[in-house]
Formats: structure tokens, sequence, C-alpha cells
């Protein structure tokens, strides 16, 4: 029996967990800093077990592996770096959903050594898009084309029957990263040319897309889209965009919340007994007596009675309420986003993923592939970022498990080894990318 440890038991945990205790060859131990929910996830099973767990305490995180055969981190990404050292010292493999930052894929060579597998990016975004991108990729190529313009899109926004918020999305998780990543420069190529965004203006390059059946989606570049040039195999790429979906009106907002400085971590001193309104007020440099709505919206450059000015109302910059525990702008702003962008009970979420593909054939025709899934949370269960995350991840750790992976090093799902079964069993659960094909005329795609 092989034994697993998962480090984690946030939002996104249960249905990969659930999926690992259902198999008959495993022991799962769930290890967290909140043993309670830990405890709930593995509830009645035999095979499974949960802890406390602090993962600053090396000593007992680097105990905890020694114990298991496979570690699984759904930790924040910024742990993995350790945990990984730990694993490599103690010679067991690893996965997680996560990006392989620098610091995991410096020890590719030390890990090939060992024989181990660090399995990083197979959740949704990353994975899934992975893992149905070079799936198309590789056909593509195997029949002697070539993919000359490739975007890939993907967003976690609430379904629309329960898109009922001025914002135009909710979260399941802590908005900071959301929040982060609202700052962080851009970089894609499109009909030959490098595209470079910085990263304060970010929101002022969206264009809309249309998804039969969903509506008309905001879309905006998403970090650096360049190195998925070789990391995909794309040779003759003239087009590569990735890029995040938003509901219509999300761009401009965030664009102005930038704009505001509400996106700034820096500590700011002298806050006791203050609130959101004089916090506003001292950001925006608004002097005693002044309006803050008005001085707002002549910060940002629109009318006061602006859609944008109204959702910040609506969040509570403007309002007289205490803040506490907060000692800068972007926690301010996390704070009310969670307190409000939040998900009811019964409401459901929903995962959008598409590719489009321009490909040219051997025999020198075109056809544009598209790769779609949509994919909605289940009522009173699981979210749909939940599965489309945690899935993929445990199905991973199974193939390690049962010695189905013939790779070692630091690897992501874009060898067909990995993203064959992977997708083949997701489909199982009823997560499917769906795939269409049809003849074009321009060697160009406008979106």
């Amino acid at each position: 029996m092989k034994r697993v440890i998962i480090f984690g038991s946030g939002l996104v945990s249960k249905p990969g967990i659930h999926y690992l205790l259902d198999r008959k060859n495993m022991f799962v131990t769930v290890a967290s800093n909140e043993p309670d929910k830990a405890a709930a996830l593995v509830k009645g099973r035999k095979n499974g077990k949960a802890l406390f767990c602090d993962v600053t305490d090396t000593g007992q995180l680097e105990s905890l592996i020694k114990e298991n055969d496979i570690v699984v981190s759904l930790l924040p990404a910024t742990f993995h770096p350790a945990v990984a050292r730990l694993c490599l010292k103690n010679n067991k493999s690893m996965a997680t959903a996560s990006y392989a930052g620098s610091e995991v894929r410096a020890l590719d060579s030390a890990a090939r050594s060992k024989g181990l597998l660090f399995l990083n990016e197979v959740g949704v975004d990353p994975g899934i898009d992975h893992m149905s991108a070079k799936k198309v990729i590789d056909q593509v190529y195997a029949e002697g084309g070539k993919v000359i313009h490739f975007y890939s899109f993907c967003g976690g926004l609430p379904a629309p029957e329960h898109n009922d918020n001025p914002f135009g999305y909710k979260f399941s998780w802590s908005p900071y990263g959301v929040l982060a990543a609202s700052k962080r420069p851009a970089r894609y190529l499109e009909n030959g040319e490098v595209i470079e965004i910085d990263g304060s203006d970010l929101f002022s390059h969206f264009r809309l897309e249309k998804v039969n059946g969903l509506g008309t989606f905001e879309v905006y570049p998403n970090g650096d889209s360049l190195p998925y040039k070789e990391i995909y195999g794309l040779k003759d790429a003239q087009t590569l965009m990735r890029g995040t979906y938003r509901y219509p009106g999300w761009c401009e907002t965030l664009k102005k919340i930038v704009e505001i400085g509400l996106i700034d971590e820096t500590p700011v001193d002298n806050l006791a007994g203050t609130t959101f309104k004089k916090m506003t007020a001292r950001l925006i440099g608004a002097g005693k007596g002044e309006n803050i709505v008005r001085k707002t919206a002549e910060k940002i450059g629109l009318p006061e009675n602006s859609t944008v000015i109204e959702k910040l109302k609506w969040l509570g910059l403007f309002d007289d309420k205490p803040v506490s525990g907060i000692n800068n702008y972007l926690d301010m702003l996390s704070r009310l986003l969670q307190e409000k962008l939040y998900y009811k009970e019964g409401e459901k979420d929903m995962i959008l993923l598409r590719h489009k593909f321009v490909v040219e054939n051997s025999d020198k025709t075109r056809d544009i592939i598209t790769s779609t899934l949509i994919d909605f949370g289940i009522p009173g269960g699981d979210s749909s970022m939940a599965r489309t995350v945690s899935l993929p991840l445990a199905i991973g750790t199974r193939l390690m498990a049962e010695n189905k992976i013939d790779l070692k090093g630091v690897q992501i799902p874009d060898k067909k080894e990995l993203y064959e079964p992977i997708l083949e069993e997701l489909e199982q659960l009823n997560i499917k990318v769906v795939e269409t094909r049809s003849p074009i005329g321009d060697s160009k795609l406008s979106l």
C-alpha cells in the first residue's frame, strides 16, 4: 500500500483527496494547520487520517515527508521550494498543481539523478490548459501540419445565473492572488510582433470574445506567453497569447483600482481607529471636509456618477466602517472583496477554458481548431474550481503511485504519457474538453 501525504486542506482539496481515498491501494494522510478541516475530509475512511502540521516547522515537515512514499502539496506556492528540497533530501517524489517556479526547476538535475519525479502544474490553469493544448498540437504536427496562431484563455467565474454583483466576479479563496496579478506585466506574440504591456497598463489591453451559449467576455493577457513557444513546441507560431476571461466591466474597474493605488502593499502608519473612508481619503490625498467620492472620481478621470465609482461605493471604500488588522491598501481592498464577492450557499461557479488554433495542413489548406472546456460547480457539492484543480492532481498522483509514469526530474503534464491518461480519466469524471475543426480561408485569427 502506497502512503500519500497531502499538505493542505483548503477549498480546492476535497475532490482530489476523496478520489485518492477511494483507491484501495493507498493510505492518505491530510496534514493541515486546520486539523478540524482535515479531519472532516477523511472522516469515516479507514485508509485516511488527519493531523496538525505547521509547515514552517522544518523538523515536523521533514518527519512527515520521511514517513510517506509520495508528497502532494496543496500549500501556497511559496512553500513548494522548501517541500521540494526536503523531498529531494529524503528521496520522495512529489506533485503540485502550482507553477514550477525557478527554485523548484533548479532541482531538476538532482531529482533526475535520484530517480525522483517532481510533477507540477497538474491543475486546471496550469494543468488542463497544458494537456488539452498539447494534445491538439502534437496531433497537428503528427499529421504533417503546423500551428500558425494559438490563443489560450481561461477563467474561473460565477455561473451566468449567479453572476449577480456589480463586479461580475466571486472569490472562493483569498483575493490576494488575483489582485497581486493585476499589476503584473504581460508579453505575447501576435501576427509576428512581440507585444509588451507594462503592469500598470494591463487592463487597457483587453478584447472581447463571444462564447456560444454563455455570452461575451473580456480577455486580457496573462503574464509572459513567449516561453510557451518552446514549452509547447510551437516553432511555426506567428501568434501565441495566453489570457484570462472575465465578465464585461472587470477590466475598466480594475484599471481604475490600480490608478487609485489600491494595489499597494506598502505598510501605512498610524491606522489606529481609522475607517475605510478615512483610509481611502488618505490614499487619494483628500483634505479635511472634502467630498471623498468626488475627489476619487477626479483622481481617476471619471464622472462622480460613473459605473466604476458606483461599484466602489457598493464595495464599501467610502463607508465609515472601522478598519482593524490591516496595515496596507491591498489588504484593505482584499478585505472588502472577500466580504462582498463570495459564493452563497447553493450557487455555482464556472470554469471556462478555450484554445483556438489556426493550423496549416500538409496540403497548405488551413483549419481552425477550437478546444473548449465549460464546467460548472455542483450546487451543494464541489465547486468547479475544486474539481478541475484537485482531480487532475489526484489522477497524476495515482499514476505515480502505480508506477505508470516513466519520467524523472521536474515535469509538467505536456507529454503524451501524462496528458493522455489524465484527460481520459477526467472525461470519465465529467470534465470534458470538446474539440471542433473547420476550414478557413484567412491566415489570421481575429478575436
